[in-house]
């Protein structure tokens, strides 16, 4: 597991492809330390996090995926989703040198980094947790129970989007 890079990742394939990878591997570790995650999970203040996931007491976890150093050190925005949960992972795919996450400016004793590839990933730093305010996790679970109730109805029934 995670010595070689999927084919989508290797050779500087489709960022896309690559990062859909690192979700799905992301998502299978989250499964097993039972969490469950929805991908592409809208914020308010118009972010949207990679990868949100809920744990068994409630707790948030956002993890963002960077598949190229471009991206990584570009990404501005990244502090605004501490707002939105209890622990914060970067996750990127095997071969990824993750040094700069290790740098002050990405909050290293804060942020966690996870290895992934397209099935299954490791978590390399864990993240410390930081609880989040009583009327925030609310807010926040709520609209994460929501969007994945949405999803699964428009499964179900897909002219039901339209509604």
């Amino acid at each position: 597991m995670l010595d070689t890079a999927p084919p989508s990742c290797r050779d500087g394939g489709d960022p896309a492809l690559c990062a859909a990878d690192v979700a799905r591997g992301v998502t299978r570790m989250l499964l097993r330390h039972d969490l469950v995650a929805l991908a592409e999970v809208p914020l308010e203040g118009g972010r949207r996090a990679d990868l949100m996931a809920l744990d068994a007491k409630g707790r948030i976890v956002v993890v963002e995926i960077k598949v190229s150093r471009t991206d990584l050190l570009g990404d501005g925005k990244w502090p605004d989703y501490l707002a939105h949960c209890d622990r914060y992972f970067w996750a990127v795919p095997a071969g990824f040198d993750p040094a700069p996450l290790d740098g002050p400016a990405f909050l290293p004793e804060r942020t966690g980094v996870i290895v992934a590839d397209r099935y299954d990933a490791a978590i390399m730093r864990e993240a410390a947790t930081v609880p989040l305010a009583a009327h925030v996790r609310r807010r926040c679970t709520l609209a994460f129970a929501r969007r994945a109730a949405r999803r699964l109805t428009t499964t179900i029934d897909p002219d039901a989007a339209a509604c």
